[in-house]
């Protein structure tokens, strides 16, 4: 199969790619370097630096190349950043994807997996979140994904275009081999930065408030290896080749670990002390968000492998360790 990945330079896009080609399928990255690494790209991927809101720059990826498949990354996703420029992320990630559809459309290529988030549902009804719960985004980030899910259900009525948008919660670690990981600039992330601070590039580690209704006070999350993440991008594929019906799923890992949970292992994997101080509460921060994936794991037959904190922190500090100031421009 050969597959489209736009944002394939990022995060979740390169690993994404590295199971796509382990797996024996040929890949066309499409990325324009703006939060992307070039050096994340696996050398076996077709690269084509563009913007997705560049029609003619889209009609040369499609016209070179034969693709099946499209998986789409490509987006902002700073949440506070969001808050405060809101026309920035609905222009790139509402019409971006726009763009993409249509593109998509001219070419004939009727399959497509979108990233969406855990964003677009809000403030969560009840603990595990499922699919059918409502979606209320409190961010423009949020408002932003879930936007282009709507936009995809009406592109499937009308073109036949059908996606899987997969909302997914804390992506986490890095590639087992320790070549690629997470290098974002400014990093907002909680593992990265706990693992900064473990390197001296932080002096300390912000804990955002410890008087949550949770075990220890500290708000949970749940935390999906990065791995694991990307195969179910894999599989939603060959879901929509196996039946051709379009859907919506959550991944995550179905458990929760509290912010201090994290540090305590961060110091264990680490051997290193790990400064926390706790401090104010950030506004909006839910105290607990566990996703349930059980339809995925029925559906897509996706099951994660890497779903304990040790092997997330694990394979993270593997490539933080060894690349410590991520990819060196």
């Amino acid at each position: 199969m050969n597959v489209l990945v736009c944002g394939g330079a990022g995060y979740i896009g390169s690993h994404t790619v590295y199971e796509l080609i382990e797996q024996g399928h040929s890949v066309v990255v499409a990325d324009n370097l703006v939060k992307g690494h070039r050096a994340a790209v696996h050398r076996e991927a077709k690269f084509y630096k563009g913007d997705l809101r560049d029609a003619e720059f889209l009609d040369k990826v499609f016209g070179e190349n034969n693709i099946d498949a499209v998986i789409d990354f490509a987006a902002f996703s700073l949440v506070g950043e969001s808050v405060t420029e809101p026309l920035k992320y609905f222009d790139n990630n509402v019409y971006g994807t726009i763009r993409l559809l249509e593109a998509m459309n001219r070419a004939g290529v009727k399959k497509i997996v979108f990233s969406s988030t855990a964003a677009t549902y809000g403030e969560p009804e009840s603990i595990p979140i499922v699919e059918s719960d409502s979606t209320v985004p409190t961010n423009p980030y949020g408002e932003s994904k879930l936007t282009v899910e709507k936009i995809l259900k009406w592109s499937d009525n009308a073109y036949g275009i059908k996606y899987v948008a997969l909302r997914y919660f804390n992506a986490a670690g890095a590639h087992i081999s320790g070549e690629i990981g997470e290098d974002h600039d400014p990093e907002s992330h909680l593992i990265p930065i706990i693992l900064q601070t473990a390197l001296g590039k932080r002096e300390r580690i912000a804990i955002f408030g410890d008087d949550y209704p949770t075990p220890d006070g500290t708000c949970i999350r749940d935390y999906i290896h990065i791995t694991d993440l990307a195969d179910a991008h894999i599989k939603a594929i060959e879901k929509l080749f196996k039946d051709n019906t379009s859907a919506v799923y959550n991944l995550g890992n179905g458990k929760g670990f509290s912010v201090k949970e994290v540090v305590e292992e961060a110091r264990r994997v680490t051997g290193r002390e790990i400064k926390a101080v706790i401090e104010d509460r950030r506004p909006g921060d839910p105290s607990t968000l566990i996703a349930s994936s059980e339809k995925a794991i029925k559906e897509l037959g996706w099951q994660p492998r890497f779903n304990t904190l040790s092997q997330i922190i694990e394979t993270a500090w593997r490539w933080h360790s060894s690349h410590p100031n991520g990819y060196e421009k």
